[in-house]
């Protein structure tokens, strides 16, 4: 299903297996995307028809005796859902990504998604959030356990569409625990690293279907720092037995990164996603002492702004990255999911994103970068 050749590096989950056939720089700063992409208007109409919406013909062509259409029913509800996956999968690659997804177009929101396919959750209704947004937060009700798969039809679904390598975005079990309702487990703790286990079984189906990078999102991590060690437990469990060639990253956005670095180096991940570019990499600091051993995908066009960035802008950031790790240890990425951008504003910002990846690889290959951060590995 990719266009990756073998790595030419010792680790066998360096970003260079997912390197194009043929790519033209000697340099490669993998670029690819956080996960959520904005999903198409007519798959939004679509979900109101099945979720029993208006299903009569528009206004303006209904006449007096104007028959109503068929039930929008789970058959066409689902080949909606594969048509939007297979538009923004090709969507990403005609932007040039070099690892894609599907823009989790069959997903609704991070954490109501997973906890309708695990048992022990259940929903009692919307809670209001901020201003007039609200959130279906779910409660655990009793232990939870692992039932249908989460992903692997999806996973399977975008690979066969894919010409080029698929990434799996996966919600991770702090953020799981952290934004639900707990009413079954003792603490936080106990209900996390359950369902750390969970993620562990599903992330072995994903494997054996041919998964070759996960990404754990843990946006609550930032925001509770505390509870650093809490994911660090859970983290080892997710990775437990997994093959040493797949490829796990961990996507953290918002909070003080400050109060979690450099603890964070210590947890078993090979790459750390982060959101920077929206606090115009006011914490870029951070990251530079102790030196940062693992693969960094830097945040380089902000998923909070409409307006999108310029090559030469999008350039400048990608350099910020190499302040922190040499490009080996570089990878090139959104801030966070972009499904509340304008779809034309956030395909433009990842085809500049792009285009400013491969200029700089150029720039280093002939020397016109000088790079101060050498390459750190954590038995340094």
């Amino acid at each position: 299903m990719t266009d990756a050749t073998d790595s030419s590096d010792d680790a066998p989950n360096s970003k260079d297996q997912f390197r194009p056939v043929g790519h033209e720089n000697e340099h490669f700063l993998l670029t690819t995307v956080v996960g959520s992409y904005p999903k198409p208007k007519w798959l939004d109409r679509a979900r109101e028809l099945y979720q029993g919406g208006d299903t009569t013909k528009p206004r303006e062509h209904q006449g007096e005796h104007a028959e109503e259409l068929p039930d929008f029913d789970e058959d066409a509800w689902e080949e909606a859902k594969d048509d939007a996956s297979r538009l923004i999968t090709k969507e990403h690659e005609r932007a040039g990504l070099d690892v894609v997804v599907d823009g989790e177009m069959r997903r609704n929101e991070m954490v109501e998604f997973f906890a309708h396919r695990i048992d022990g959750y259940e929903f009692n209704g919307p809670v209001k959030v901020w201003g007039h947004n609200y959130f279906d937060k779910p409660s655990v009700v009793s232990e939870v356990e692992y039932d249908e798969t989460w992903l692997v039809d999806e996973y399977e679904f975008t690979a066969d569409v894919a010409d080029r390598p698929v990434k799996v975005p996966i919600t991770g079990p702090y953020t799981l625990a952290n934004w639900s309702f707990n009413e079954a487990y003792d603490d936080l703790e106990s209900l996390a690293v359950d369902l750390a286990d969970l993620v562990n079984e599903e992330i072995q189906k994903l494997v054996d279907a041919g998964a070759r990078y996960i990404q754990i999102d843990e946006p609550a991590l930032a925001t509770t720092p505390d509870d650093h060690a809490i994911v660090g437990e859970c983290l080892e469990h997710i990775v437990a037995d997994i093959p040493e060639d797949v490829r796990v990253g961990l996507h953290v956005c918002y909070g003080d990164y400050s109060r979690i670095y450099p603890e964070v180096l210590e947890y078993p991940v090979d790459e750390f996603d982060l959101e920077l570019c929206n606090g115009d990499y006011d914490q870029l600091d951070v990251f530079k002492d102790p030196a940062f051993t693992a693969d960094l995908a830097l945040g380089v066009v902000d998923a909070h702004v409409a307006e999108v960035e310029t090559v030469e802008e999008i350039k400048a950031n990608i350099r910020k990255g190499l302040e922190v790790v040499p490009p080996e240890q570089l990878v090139v990425s959104p801030d966070c999911g972009l499904k509340l951008l304008p779809r034309e504003v956030a395909y433009e910002k990842m085809a500049n994103l792009v285009t400013a990846a491969r200029e700089v690889e150029a720039d280093l290959d002939a020397g016109e970068i000088t790079v101060d951060a050498a390459p750190a590995k954590a038995d340094d």
